[in-house]
């Protein structure tokens, strides 16, 4: 008897623990459906959501059984919910990777993963020649300050140390020189053909090597690149009488180059590194509108749902040097499941809806707003058909009733609209004009959509492990989402479609490389090509003006090359206000060469 009352109580207690798991279905923003999606997709198990992980095909999964029990209809490939892609996910070593090294009667042979390891960005090919040291690798004009004054370092391998002069001074105007990325592409304009990167002994006790990880803002930067040991270049040094520590010391001491040709070392160099690519997909819902003369049109409304994984150096994590699940409740759990909240909402409203809506789960954002940029370039709709598009990133975290709202400026009416909705002042609204921005919405209003995005700021757990579910404010989080579903159905029942408005984009504050002069060229954050693919340009703005238009890709800008985004922002910050800048791109099969002139933003 005893043993059948414990049987009856177990019993009880997992009906209760399902009941608990799986709340009642509601059309209402509910907490506990909120947070149901949420320990879900925000769990130990999903592994951070990385996009082509199985993680996030599992979140992929659970959003499309989702949707099919709200009833939306499939709208991604082949009658399904998923629009599948394939992007770049990093990067591996191929078989050839040998750095050896003659020294006058001396040679080296040194170890791959021990003395030289090649970085992320670096092309595959070899090298055979002279090597120059380089300082810091800095052309800092306004600092006076050039580590290439008075070198050549053309068809040379250039040595460079990380970081910068002044060290640890998070305030010196040496900082937005210090990334690596920067004085890849200064290296490759002048000439060099292999960059070999060291830390010094002032910014780390370790002598180690940096890993090999993939950054999709930078891609392959046209140029062979290594991360050495300090161990392994004072041999090559040995020959010129100095060390990496003391040319370090001596440089931060005076402020001063001391770059030098090393007259007697030659190098022959191979490597080999190969692009890893990946599947990932994008989920995606319709539910049909029932106005005869409204109803092609559609109201949009999406959320990213991967997240950084296990995170690690070049994940965006901001604890890199930490593995460990990144679950992301915020980043954008919290979008996502109120994507579905409002999916479910508008599903049990059916019969009402004028305009068609749309309701689509973005894969790959973290890695450069992947998934939207290939919705738009590969619609499973017409995308003329998009009367607006509404984004939720980060929503999970108000603090103090704050809301910060993107894209008020897209269509005329869009600020009458947020602030009637919020007539009990239910929010204090911080309201932005601008369609751009980083998250998804950006893609669409690249192709002249009408844009909102939601969003209740960073926090200090952002991007780090510490995102977790039991920090999300539920209650804003619903409060939002029914403040984001009024103007969502106000939208869907307007009469007239929004129309677009170009914003000017916002003059950024202070200082800095390459944000003085301006183009109002648009990138195409999810194309992965040779140069940079523009998704469009601003209206008035110099690359208007100089006929520049979407799907050009910029292959050079002035006397730089253009191999990626950051080349671009490179190349700008060569420049000045009032500069007329040759710029060639390739529109379809022809190559093109237009003048632009570069302006102060407004």
């Amino acid at each position: 008897m005893k043993h059948l009352m414990s049987l009856r109580i177990a019993a009880l207690l997992i009906v209760s623990s399902v009941a608990l798991s799986q709340p009642v279905r509601t059309p209402d923003i509910t907490i506990d459906e909120l947070r149901h999606h949420l320990r879900y997709l925000a769990s130990d198990e999903l592994e951070g959501r990385r996009a082509g992980s199985k993680g996030a095909d599992l979140a992929a999964e659970y959003i499309g059984k989702e949707f099919k029990a709200y009833g939306l209809k499939p709208a991604g490939d082949k009658g399904s919910y998923f629009q599948e892609f394939e992007f770049v996910s990093g990067v591996e070593l191929g078989k050839k990777n040998v750095f050896a090294a003659g020294a006058g009667k001396e040679k080296h042979a040194f170890t791959l993963g021990a003395d030289f390891r090649p970085l992320g960005f670096s092309s595959t090919g070899s090298f055979k020649g002279g090597v120059i040291f380089a300082g810091y690798g800095i052309t800092a004009t306004e600092k006076q300050y050039d580590d290439y004054a008075g070198i050549d370092v053309k068809e040379k391998a250039v040595i460079f140390l990380r970081y910068h002069p002044e060290g640890d001074n998070q305030h010196s105007e040496f900082n937005q020189f210090a990334a690596y990325r920067y004085k890849a592409t200064k290296a490759r304009e002048l000439g060099a053909k292999l960059i070999i990167v060291v830390t010094g002994p002032a910014d780390s006790d370790k002598d180690e090597l940096l890993r090999l990880s993939y950054d999709n803002t930078i891609g392959n930067a046209g140029i062979l690149a290594v991360s050495m040991t300090r161990a392994s270049l004072d041999k090559l040094l040995q020959s010129s009488g100095t060390t990496v520590k003391q040319l370090q010391e001596e440089i931060n001491t005076v402020k001063k180059p001391k770059s030098f040709n090393l007259s007697n070392v030659t190098l022959d160099v191979a490597l080999e590194v190969h692009e890893v690519r990946m599947k990932t997909k994008n989920v995606i819902g319709y539910l049909e509108g029932s106005d005869p003369a409204l109803k092609d049109e559609i109201v949009v409304v999406g959320a990213h749902y991967d997240h950084l994984g296990m995170g690690g150096e070049g994940s965006g994590s901001l604890k890199p040097d930490t593995i460990a699940v990144h679950n992301g409740a915020d980043d954008n759990g919290s979008g996502t499941v109120g994507m579905l909240e409002l999916a479910q909402h508008f599903s049990a409203k059916r019969g009402e809806l004028k305009r068609s809506m749309m309701f689509m789960a973005f894969a790959g954002e973290e890695l450069g707003l992947l998934g939207s940029a290939n919705f738009v370039k590969n619609p499973t709709i017409d995308l003329s058909k998009v009367a607006v598009m509404i984004n939720m990133d980060m929503i999970g975290r108000m603090s103090e009733r704050k809301l910060i709202v993107y894209g008020i400026g897209t269509s005329p009416g869009f600020k009458d609209l947020v602030n009637s909705h919020n007539s009990d002042s239910a929010f204090v609204l911080k309201l932005n004009p601008d369609g751009f921005g980083p998250s998804d919405h950006a893609s669409f209003y690249g192709k002249n959509i009408p844009v909102f995005h939601f969003f209740t700021d960073l926090h200090g757990d952002y991007h780090r492990p510490s995102d977790d579910e039991p920090l999300i404010n539920y209650d804003g989080l619903a409060q939002v989402l029914r403040y984001v579903g009024a103007i969502a159905a106000d939208l869907n029942q307007q009469s007239a479609k929004p129309s677009y408005v170009q914003v000017e984009a916002p003059r950024p504050a202070g200082g800095g490389r390459g944000v003085r002069a301006y183009t109002g060229t648009i990138p195409d954050f999810g194309e992965q090509s040779e140069g940079m693919k523009i998704s469009g340009v601003r209206e008035g703005s110099p690359a208007a003006k100089a006929g520049l238009q979407g799907g050009d890709v910029i292959i050079k800008f002035g006397k730089v090359d253009i191999k990626n985004l950051y080349d671009y922002t490179f190349a700008l910050g060569e420049y000045n206000i009032g500069d007329e800048v040759d710029i060639v791109v390739k529109r379809g099969n022809e190559v093109l060469t237009f003048k632009i002139v570069l302006e102060r933003r407004n």
